[in-house]
């Protein structure tokens, strides 16, 4: 099979791989579409520590089976499916509590950081365990069903502060995530939703999809101007997507006394917070890490079309010219969101 293969940091091939073996419980599956994510982007380059070439990348994908283990009983070929990008073991105490994204064994698609090492998507075919298999309706295309992994972490990540019909959100990060997360706050009815980001682009995307008011923090401060919004009170909610010091800090600072903030993006691995304003403000802080079986009630979402995927692709493009396209993102090429490669 054809695959793209991380054969160095920053040096990507697109070359012939050996086919996927199968086990009794696994299926094949002829990837359609698979999308590149910025975790992707980060590994790269070497920078997140796990993308250790050679592998093959890749976990944001849809496709149709190919072939099946002899113990998969609910799958066949020719489904058209989805997959989680975490590959649970199903029998830690994790697992069986139904939080698979913190499994004691789990591994990612498309992931090698030293403890395992687990080819991706960025293939002709990829091989999945049928317990992170999930079937897709017959009419959402194939690249936006490639999107629902992402749709997963934006509706977990809402789900791990509690939120109420009245309650003031602020997203920090109009990036990829931040735009979903805006629109799963909508439909969960956010009384008042604001938007920050530095890039005029993103933020009118952000008013698109439902926030209420955005901020450009090349303008004006916004912690300031957050208090305007709320009449000095801060914000119910804050839900920081980037991973920086400084937005952690600005996520923080615009909370009111009591409020929530919940930690998505992980740019970088450590970060200074202003503990005496968490603790004299009796702040509550929420990790949240991936998705945890959020992935039928994501498919739901795009289906009613109450959760839209399709302004956010940036480019479609055949796995062959994928250097390329990686290259882009990497330098940080204007206006470019999601490109989904299909091989």
């Amino acid at each position: 099979m054809k695959a793209l293969l991380l054969t160095d940091y920053r040096e990507l091939q697109y070359t012939d791989a050996p086919e996927p073996e199968i086990g009794e419980r696994d299926v094949l599956v002829r990837v359609a579409a698979c999308g590149i994510c910025g975790s992707d982007v980060h590994g790269y380059d070497g920078s997140s520590g796990r993308r250790i070439p050679p592998l093959i990348m890749g976990h944001e994908a849809a496709g149709v089976i190919e072939r099946i283990g002899s113990a998969v009983r609910n799958l066949k070929p020719g489904d058209r499916v989805t997959f989680d990008s975490t590959v649970s073991c199903g029998e830690c105490d994790y697992c069986r509590a139904g939080r698979v994204n913190l499994c004691e064994r789990r591994m990612v698609l498309g992931v090698s950081c030293g403890e395992y090492r687990r080819h991706g998507a960025f293939a002709e075919l990829v091989a999945v365990p049928e317990q992170i298999v999930y079937k897709l309706p017959s009419n959402m295309p194939l690249e936006h069903a490639a999107l629902i992994e992402a749709v997963s972490i934006a509706v977990h990540a809402v789900g791990r502060a509690p939120l109420l019909g009245n309650d003031c959100a602020l997203v920090v990060g109009s990036g990829m995530i931040g735009l979903l997360v805006i629109q799963v706050l909508r439909h969960a009815g956010c009384r008042q939703i604001i938007a920050l980001d530095q890039q005029p682009e993103r933020l009118a995307l952000a008013k698109q999809f439902g926030a209420n008011e955005t901020i450009d923090a090349t303008a004006e401060n916004p912690v300031d101007r957050i208090a305007e919004l709320t009449d000095g009170n801060g914000v119910d909610v804050a839900y920081e997507v980037v991973g920086s010091g400084p937005t952690v800090e600005t996520a923080i600072a615009a909370l009111r006394k009591g409020g929530h903030l919940v930690l998505i993006g992980n740019l970088a691995p450590r970060v200074e917070v202003p503990i005496q304003a968490i603790v004299t403000r009796e702040l509550t802080l929420h990790g949240s890490c991936s998705s945890a079986g959020e992935y039928p009630r994501c498919i739901e979402l795009m289906a009613s079309g109450a959760i839209d995927v399709a302004p956010l692709i940036s480019a479609t493009v055949p796995l062959s010219e994928g250097a390329a396209w990686f290259d882009k993102l990497y330098n940080r090429q204007p206006g470019l969101m999601k490109v989904v490669l299909q091989p």
